[in-house]
């Protein structure tokens, strides 16, 4: 019986308009894409390489950060950025 996971993607744009997304929960976990729509496509097919690596590799397995994604008892709050204005003296 296949599980429903829940794992939290991390999506920013770069300074070329590219989409770069990561996983923070499995390590190395990143794609990119020239859209948002291309950038969620690629990452949900690098989450699957990386859970068919974890079935074979014990250690890479416990790597994964598993709290949450089953559950349901992890919530997510935001994110957003604070701008600080930071004078470096020479």
């Amino acid at each position: 019986m296949a599980k429903v996971l829940n794992f939290r993607v991390i999506i920013e744009q770069d300074e070329d308009g590219v989409f770069v997304a990561s996983v923070p929960a499995i390590p190395g976990c990143h794609s990119q894409g020239d859209s948002y729509e291309e950038v969620l496509k690629n990452i949900e097919e690098v989450i699957e390489l990386c859970l068919e690596v974890a079935k074979e590799d014990k250690n890479y397995y416990q790597k994964i950060d598993w709290s949450g994604i089953e559950d349901g008892k992890s919530r997510f709050l935001g994110v957003t950025e604070i701008p600080i204005k930071f004078v470096f003296s020479s």
